[in-house]
């Protein structure tokens, strides 16, 4: 899993052929979101903010599981 500079997000990886991101967040808790397009987890690797982006891209519009 690619390690990420956020006080948030430890970790991410994603599975392109399911569409499946995995965040490992640093409080506790590794969730995979489904449906993902790879150009939200391009977004998230490359955006100044990773919580913020998280925030505003990826929590809440995805289906995850825990």
């Amino acid at each position: 899993m690619p390690t990420v500079s956020s006080s948030m997000i430890s970790t991410v990886e994603y599975n392109e052929s399911s569409s499946e991101l995995t965040i490992e967040f640093v409080k506790g808790g590794t969730y995979v979101y489904r449906g993902v397009p790879k150009f939200v987890y391009d977004g998230l690797l490359s955006a100044a903010s990773v919580g913020t982006y998280f925030l505003d891209n990826i929590k809440n519009k995805y289906n995850f599981q825990k």
